[in-house]
């Protein structure tokens, strides 16, 4: 296991794209990350929940420097992100890898399994021939698969084989940070469960630090340390999983919580009026404001910071800080 410490730390990455209204329109700027600040220790997990469209997996590449932040910084073991595609980037990237949602398209049909596992050895020219090869069987071996099957190709391996091929791949350069970017959704739910130990498993074994991607809220809270909850490109609120998800203070999470199947819990789903905001035409303060069922006028003049609580959560939400009185248009300081 790694020492402990911050491995990674993001202030305020911003990733715009541009959309053109209509076949004739103007372009406009689309902020599909809006001022996301992250940090992640050593050998533990940071799950980024949301809905599709919320701008989770942008920020998954940008903190991997796969793309380029319009705003903001990355720090990696404390020092800049290189620019990406420069040889000092490429030369990171060694210690920084990532695990792809489709297991199948993330591999080489044409190549049999080790030969892609012991590609990123190839690329960074770790170790000799040999090493190499009895690297890779260790790795087969280590995410549960035989060295034999190292011989077959993505085809002739079932969807949770592919997906423990794609891992051994990953952990081939022994990095610090894996970025799993929805790693088990496109699997059976049978198969899910046993990735899901296969990736709690190789942290202990091998003290790699994930930030792992996912919508699916019960999978987030088996491999993580801390959660952040993003909506609409911004953090609305995060802290550890017991706190959040079983007793989550933005009215985003807890619609997002209420939806988890659960015999026996009591209360109802939340069901969320309309469609997210479009994300070219942000609505005034907080931009969950149109759909929260507590939003007051203040909610909609001002957008909230993501503050911490005394309980060491953070929450941006007005309401959840006591800042305004749910139901009303009044600040809390002016509400009788």
């Amino acid at each position: 296991m790694r020492p402990g410490g911050v491995l990674l730390e993001a202030e305020g990455l911003v990733r715009r794209y541009g959309m053109r209204r209509g076949v004739f329109g103007r372009t406009v700027d689309v902020r599909a990350v809006d001022g996301v600040s992250l940090r992640l220790e050593r050998g533990r997990t940071l799950g980024l929940v949301g809905e599709s469209g919320c701008g989770k997996s942008t920020t998954g590449r940008l903190v991997l420097g796969m793309e380029t932040p319009d705003g903001g910084s990355v720090s990696f073991d404390g020092r800049p992100m290189p620019s990406p595609g420069t040889s000092a980037w490429r030369v990171l990237r060694a210690r920084m890898q990532m695990v792809f949602q489709d297991p199948l398209g993330a591999l080489d049909r044409r190549l049999p399994i080790a030969a892609q596992v012991v590609e990123p050895l190839d690329i960074h020219g770790i170790g000799d021939r040999a090493s190499r090869a009895a690297r890779v069987e260790d790795l087969l071996r280590a995410v549960g698969l035989r060295p034999d099957q190292g011989a077959r190709y993505p085809h002739e391996l079932s969807g949770g084989q592919r997906q423990r091929a794609v891992l051994a791949r990953a952990l081939a350069t022994d990095p610090a940070l894996l970025v799993c970017d929805e790693p088990i959704s496109a699997l059976d739910v049978s198969i899910q469960a046993q990735v899901m130990n296969l990736l709690v498993d190789l942290q202990e074994q091998f003290g790699t630090a994930m930030l792992f991607v996912s919508h699916d809220l019960r999978a987030v809270r088996q491999v993580s340390h801390r959660v952040a909850v993003m909506y609409l490109g911004r953090i609305v609120e995060e802290g550890e999983p017991d706190g959040v998800l079983r007793d989550p203070a933005h009215p985003y999470s807890r619609a997002l919580v209420s939806a988890i199947p659960h015999p026996g819990r009591g209360g109802q789903r939340i069901v969320l009026q309309g469609d997210p905001p479009n994300p070219a035409d942000r609505p005034t303060g907080c931009a969950f404001h149109p759909r929260c069922p507590v939003a007051t006028g203040l909610c909609a003049q001002e957008a909230p910071a993501l503050k911490p609580r005394a309980d060491g959560r953070l929450v941006a939400c007005h309401v959840a800080h006591g800042e305004a009185v749910a139901g009303t248009g009044l600040p809390r300081r002016e509400a009788a």
